[in-house]
């Protein structure tokens, strides 16, 4: 983001062009937030829609009810309260005085439905509707290791795991919510929708105004999805290089789209191109950083170590998101079980150690790097602010934003400290009372993971909307501390990889709060309880389906209710909780050299802060090593033309049109991408329950919907086939 005070001058606003562009530089304290209404329609929203996506989590293929969703929905029944609810005050009766209710007043219609009380439906939504990991990992648990543990373990295990994220995102205020720096550009889109939708007079900068700006792209991206999403399919997989030559492995595996690394670069699939996010959203310098790491590592690094067979990558196809065995067929984790489900280790020699494709091996690679680099440049370039967050309330002067927010009562440390204690002693009951052989002692350190990386991550998160997750550490160090026991592995895994989702999530929220002027205390019920409520509700939707649905989680489940996360979650547990990292980047492995990557990630960020210390106001102030390795983090699944189409709008909207049309990108560009986004998940969610659902789904069978498919790039066929006996 790019300081600007000159244009600040003459009415107080933020000194980010970004953020004056979305977000209100004026409040009314006096609006009603904490309505009866709100509670309503948020929980009712909430819980339908986190049910909904429990059991979407279990079926393949299948959608996801996004918080977008519920911000639209939210708006027309809260419009619709508003005008039939009686306009009245009821008083309670002074009775209720000793639980402090006593002549109390409220009403059930305060006034017109406000922007106050729709961004609180929507904080509801966002930090509940998901699927925990650690749902995922009970169900494995359960199906795949027989280790039932009970409605009281599952529904304990997800409150600890999301309300420990809550504690800490509320203790990390002072760093990624105050500061003007920390903008949060998803929260900008949010904002954007939010303002469209409760502004009622046209702009002042004339033209058409923002609303109906947004009415007309919302529904030319949902009749558009039908496209590429149903009716014309190679739109979305738009191979077109592929199609000319289809069986070229080379050619596939570097302008393919579906296996390829996408240089191909054209796909006209809105979802397709924000895979890794809008890149209407994402600043330009952190664009370029992203593509940068992208363009070195994969269009790179990548061909070069898979043309030269290294760690033998071209015996398997150059991106693929499952382990193969030595025979070039996909790793079988049951043939190194034995039947208690531990580790055989005979059974391990006689079959075949695990091999990784191409994008995998470079995935772990640069997740090594990046791990010790965030700490490192957090160190150099964030230290003294870190520091003096600890001895100082403010580490930044206040914008207009804060100021603002000066009008309402802060949310103590205390109420986050407390809940952080009761959450880890939660998690302490449900190691010890479950008998889940996960020592008190791994808890703890599973807990220190996202405590020490909230903050590195949360700065990348404020910046350039880029989330950084420590799958690869909350992997490997379970691995190593608890070997051939994967059922504690997965809980170690929950712990350390929700909390700082969930606290990631949490301060996100925060911000949005922070941005529409939400009293705090307000904001930090509707988090809690929220997530309390749909938590302990998600576990009892699980429940019921493993109770009442047949052949859940088998392929042969007539309702395609497959489990297919869950699968991925099996073999991870199996790949590190059995196998584990010792045998698979141990000294006699062919990875082993991938663990010299911690050492350089710790260097990388040196001499570009050495260099800016040199040339302060330069260009390179925007370097940021973890920008550039995490940015290429979601490597599988995505692929990439994931990252070179989403390069490509980004250029467009974000280079070409901000600077020759600053007004109109100003005015429109987040009411744009907030438009594709709605449009585009409303097109998918009808297509789903309407054409693809019902009684099997319903097809259209011509060459615009299999072209793509009859390419090497499709099939991911692998450069060299394996020899007689397989890999020696």
């Amino acid at each position: 983001m790019e300081f600007d005070f000159d244009e600040v001058e003459d009415e107080e606003d933020s000194p980010y062009p970004e953020v004056r562009a979305s977000v209100s530089n004026v409040d009314d304290p006096e609006m009603p937030a904490t309505t009866l209404r709100m509670w309503f329609l948020g929980l009712l929203l909430t819980l339908a829609a986190g049910s909904a996506n429990i059991f979407f989590n279990f079926r393949q293929p299948a959608p996801s009810i996004v918080s977008n969703v519920l911000l639209l929905i939210s708006h027309p029944l809260g419009k619709l309260l508003a005008l039939s609810l009686p306009i009245r005050t009821y008083k309670l009766p002074r009775w209720l005085a000793p639980i402090g209710l006593g002549g109390y007043e409220f009403s059930l219609n305060p006034g017109p439905w406000n922007i106050k009380e729709h961004t609180l439906v929507y904080i509801m939504a966002n930090v509940s509707i998901g699927v925990p990991t650690a749902l995922n990992a009970v169900v494995v648990a359960e199906i795949n290791y027989g280790v039932r543990l009970g409605y009281g373990f599952n529904a304990l295990l997800i409150l600890a795991t999301q309300l420990t994220g809550f504690s800490l995102a509320g203790l990390c205020r002072r760093y990624l919510v105050w500061p003007a720096s920390m903008v949060w550009p998803q929260n900008l889109i949010v904002c954007t929708l939010l303002n469209t939708l409760h502004a009622e007079e046209e702009d002042a900068r004339g033209g058409m105004s923002r609303f109906r700006f947004f009415c007309y792209a919302t529904m030319g991206s949902f009749f558009w999805f039908f496209l590429p999403g149903y009716l014309f399919q190679a739109l979305s997989i738009f191979s077109f290089v592929c199609w000319i030559r289809p069986n070229d492995i080379v050619v596939n595996q570097l302008f393919g789209t579906s296996g390829g690394l996408g240089m191909s670069v054209l796909t006209f699939d809105w979802s397709q191109i924000t895979w890794i996010g809008s890149p209407l959203m994402v600043p330009w310098w952190a664009e370029v950083q992203i593509f940068a790491g992208f363009f070195l590592i994969y269009w790179i690094l990548c061909p070069i170590l898979y043309y030269t067979n290294s760690w033998d990558l071209a015996y398997f196809p150059l991106m693929d998101n499952q382990p193969y065995d030595r025979f070039g067929t996909p790793y079988n984790i049951t043939r190194v079980l034995t039947p208690e489900h531990t580790f055989d280790v005979d059974a391990y020699n006689a079959y075949s150690p695990l091999y990784l494709p191409a994008s995998y091996a470079i995935t772990y690679l640069v997740a090594f790097a990046l791990s010790s680099a965030m700490i490192v440049h957090t160190f150099l370039y964030h230290g003294r602010v870190v520091l003096r967050g600890f001895i100082h309330r403010h580490i930044e002067k206040d914008d207009i934003h804060a100021k603002l927010m000066r009008a309402y009562p802060e949310v103590p440390d205390y109420w986050y400290l407390i809940t952080f204690l009761a959450c880890f002693a939660l998690a302490i009951v449900t190691a010890e009372v479950w008998h889940t052989e996960i020592p008190v002692w791994a808890l703890i350190l599973a807990i220190a993971l996202p405590v020490t990386y909230v903050i590195p991550s949360g700065y990348v998160y404020a910046m350039t909307g880029q989330n950084i997750t420590i799958n690869l550490l909350a992997q490997i160090i379970p691995g190593m501390i608890l070997p051939g026991k994967p059922v504690p592995n997965m809980i170690f895994k929950a712990y350390a990889v929700q909390t700082l989702a969930e606290g990631t999530a949490f301060v996100q929220d925060l911000k949005l709060g922070h941005y529409i002027k939400l009293p705090p205390r307000t904001t930090f019920m509707v988090q809690l309880v929220s997530t309390i409520l749909v938590g302990m509700l998600q576990v009892g939707v699980k429940e019921w389906m493993f109770s009442n649905i047949v052949d859940i989680c088998t392929p042969e489940q007539r309702d395609f209710l497959t489990c297919p996360h869950n699968q991925v979650q099996y073999t991870t547990s199996a790949v590190w909780g059995l196998i584990g990292p010792s045998r698979q980047f141990g000294a006699q492995s062919i990875y082993h050299p991938q663990l010299y990557a911690i050492a350089i990630g710790a260097v990388l960020p040196i001499p570009f802060w050495l260099w800016q210390r040199y040339y302060p106001n330069h260009w390179n102030k925007y370097v940021s090593m973890p920008i550039m390795l995490n940015g290429i983090g979601l490597i599988p699944p995505a692929t990439g033309i994931n990252y070179s189409s989403w390069f490509l709008v980004g250029f467009i909207f974000q280079f070409v049109i901000r600077r020759r049309n600053f007004a109109w990108w100003t005015k429109y560009n987040y009411v744009l991408t907030s438009a594709c986004d709605c449009g585009t998940v409303i097109s998918l969610l009808l297509i789903f329950f309407t054409l693809q659902f019902p009684k099997g789904g319903f097809n259209v069978n011509w060459w615009g919907n299999t072209v793509f498919m009859n390419t090497a790039d499709w099939n991911r066929l692998p450069l060299r086939q394996v020899p007689d006996g397989g890999i020696r």
